[in-house]
């Protein structure tokens, strides 16, 4: 039998990972003519993308993201007329809150840094910040906001932009494990677990905590720690803060945050991360965790100890040691495309991810500058 009679399905490229990451490249990639099979081992959004906390922010990013913040923040605000579906996206803006000096000093230089990319941050000092935002607790020190971002559902988003590619014409399978990848002269092979065969002359990495292993694969390995952030649901309580607020500390314990929507649930994480087991796609819930979260965000949100928690989850997520992304073209294998790897911060990029990425399959370049994110940089950091 002929290889070309074994081939289940071919394409212009093969999306290995649903998350939103993969997700939204499928359904950009179709906007610019190609045609897309996209992989999903379980359920499009089950991991990262679908248990992360559902921050939009742009502030807060290191510098170098701040471009493609930007353009994945204009495509949020048009998502619905993009994908025909709500997200639940509420641009209310995004509060970071300091009670320390030298907190509230790397807020303000952030301010001045991120203003030539174009982030404006408005800043509240000690009374003006508690009656610009009177729900937090009258020691604030000071208060940085921004006023376009927000939160969105992220149990909608990556779902959402699957089912828009699928509209769109692409081929996306849940529940189709990647088994093996292989490359010949011209194309990428992609054996699953249903027997099957896909081929493409591109192929895009998008398996999040499990990428590390596959670009190892390609020769390029690098330093990737999975890890399980942990957020927690309240009761509802009548609806009265509009922007995402976080606590802006360089303490792990004190970093958390939180978002209230509509419904007037609280939704609240940060602190320290747990562990994963990669084999079992397992993230560990720590109750200690949540225990340890509540004075910081009882420091917030005074009244918060009155309230009463519905339920915890941790999700699995991957980080790097310089906390950046992979994203890019590999620097070994011509047609091999990388995002993964967003640190915990990768949620708002989704959108300009996937627009981004479509435009390198497309036409091999685009307008956000993506070297502070390639892949070879560990390369070079394992020479120095």
């Amino acid at each position: 039998m002929s290889l070309s009679t074994q081939i289940a399905g071919r394409a212009d490229v093969i999306i290995a990972g649903g998350g939103v990451m993969g997700a939204a490249t499928a359904f950009f990639a179709r906007q610019l003519g190609l045609s897309v099979i996209l992989l999903e081992r379980d359920l499009v959004g089950q991991y990262a993308s679908g248990t992360n906390f559902g921050n939009v922010r742009r502030q807060g990013r290191f510098l170098q993201q701040l471009p493609l913040s930007n353009r994945s923040r204009e495509l949020w605000g048009r998502l619905p007329e993009l994908i025909g579906e709500d997200v639940e996206f509420v641009a209310a803006g995004h509060v970071r809150v300091s009670f320390k000096e030298e907190d509230s000093q790397r807020l303000e230089k952030y301010a001045e840094d991120c203003k030539p990319y174009g982030l404006d941050l408005e800043i509240y000092s000690g009374r003006q910040a508690v009656d610009r935002f009177p729900m937090l607790s009258p020691d604030v020190h000071l208060a940085s906001f921004s006023p376009l971002d927000g939160h969105a559902n992220p149990r909608l988003a990556a779902p959402a932009f699957a089912r828009a590619a699928r509209r769109a014409g692409a081929t996306v399978l849940e529940r189709t494990e990647v088994l093996n990848i292989s490359k010949n002269s011209e194309d990428f092979v992609v054996e699953t677990s249903g027997g099957q065969r896909f081929v493409a002359p591109q192929l895009q990495i998008s398996v999040g905590a499990w990428a590390r292993k596959v670009a190892a694969a390609f020769g390029e390995d690098l330093p990737l720690v999975p890890k399980a952030p942990q957020m927690a649901v309240t009761e509802p309580v009548p609806y009265r803060i509009h922007p995402v607020i976080g606590y802006a500390s360089w303490v792990e314990e004190e970093g958390v945050y939180l978002r209230q929507v509509e419904r007037g649930n609280i939704v609240f994480g940060g602190g320290r991360r747990s562990t994963v087991d990669l084999e079992a796609k397992r993230a560990r819930l720590d109750p200690l965790n949540t225990l340890r979260q509540m004075p910081h965000m009882e420091r917030l949100l005074p009244d918060f100890a009155r309230l009463r928690i519905i339920r915890t989850w941790a999700g699995i997520e991957s980080y790097t040691d310089d906390d950046l992304p992979v994203m890019g073209a590999s620097s070994l294998v011509p047609g091999l495309f990388y995002a993964f790897g967003f640190c915990g911060a990768g949620f708002q990029l989704g959108p300009g991810v996937g627009a981004t990425m479509a435009d390198l399959l497309a036409t091999g370049q685009t307008e956000i500058p993506l070297a502070p994110f390639s892949i070879a940089r560990f390369a070079s950091a394992a020479v120095a």
